[in-house]
């Protein structure tokens, strides 16, 4: 099979775009958050944990720590019984609180809109920082998860399993103002239709324009 041109992979991914556009119109973000704090923590808190165990345990973690200021106070051991039905949960108690004091700290309690101030902070990576610069700030960025990544290879956008090559290969075929959109779309398609163990090839609507598909 030769091998595809980058304007015929942006054509494509023309294409899966409006797709997407068409059964994903609202897609946004499914992680419950009211504030630019509140994302940031449920983000930290849903990696390697899905998003419904995130959304079950965030009410009560934000009733008690309803902001940096009062989170900065708590003690690990203190926040780790509200988030216990998440993986990882010890370790990510750890985090939420060391964040928490640095965001008091370094940004007067409040998130930065800053992609190095949000790597800086502990527990961030660049898919969480990404997250919350484009649904905390509207920024333009695409946050490669495990959806993402799955997706961009089956759809021949990408080869690399590196999230970060993933992100700059998507970010070369889609225009800059959809990137929210896009990696929203794919998020919800990667847990709807295209599973990573049994993808819904025949219910697929980008099977068309999918390397990928079977049947």
């Amino acid at each position: 099979m030769p091998r595809e041109s980058l304007p015929a992979r942006r054509r494509r991914a023309a294409q899966i775009l409006a797709e997407l556009e068409r059964h994903y119109p609202d897609a946004a973000t499914e992680l419950n958050h009211r504030n630019p704090f509140q994302l940031l923590i449920a983000t930290i808190l849903s990696a390697q944990a899905t998003d419904v165990s995130v959304n079950a345990a965030t009410p009560a973690l934000f009733a008690r720590y309803p902001d940096a200021a009062a989170l900065a106070q708590s003690m690990p051991a203190e926040v780790a019984p509200y988030i216990q039905r998440i993986g990882l949960y010890r370790s990510k108690a750890k985090n939420i609180v060391a964040t928490a004091r640095q965001l008091v700290a370094r940004h007067g309690g409040e998130v930065p809109d800053d992609f190095a101030a949000l790597l800086a902070l502990p527990g961030v990576g660049r898919k969480t920082a990404n997250v919350v610069l484009a649904n905390a700030f509207g920024r333009p960025a695409i946050a490669v998860d495990t959806h993402v990544g799955r997706l961009a290879r089956r759809l021949g956008f990408s080869q690399h399993h590196h999230p970060d090559k993933v992100e700059l290969e998507l970010a070369a075929l889609f225009p800059r103002e959809r990137w929210i959109f896009v990696h929203h779309a794919l998020i919800l398609h990667g847990r709807r239709v295209c599973l990573a163990r049994k993808p819904n090839c025949a219910g697929c609507a980008l099977a068309p324009w999918c390397p990928s598909r079977e049947g």
